[in-house]
């Protein structure tokens, strides 16, 4: 899931986290809102950026959560 999804995702549900899970439904994290919000501000962010680069401290890897 990109960035730009997340934030549709989280601003439909209004909610201000998001628990990201892998294809056995394991937790793998959790965003905030805010975190997202700053990364799309960022130098660091392309409309290509995936929430397991977040995760995972790849090239957004300043908003890691």
């Amino acid at each position: 899931m990109t960035v730009e999804v997340a934030l549709a995702v989280m601003a439909g549900a209004r909610v201000e986290h998001l628990a990201i899970c892998d294809g056995d439904d394991e937790n793998t994290g959790c965003v905030s809102l805010a975190q997202l919000a700053g990364l799309r501000e960022s130098a660091a962010y392309t409309d290509r950026v995936r929430l397991r680069d977040v995760l995972d401290g790849g090239a957004a890897g300043t908003v890691a959560a």
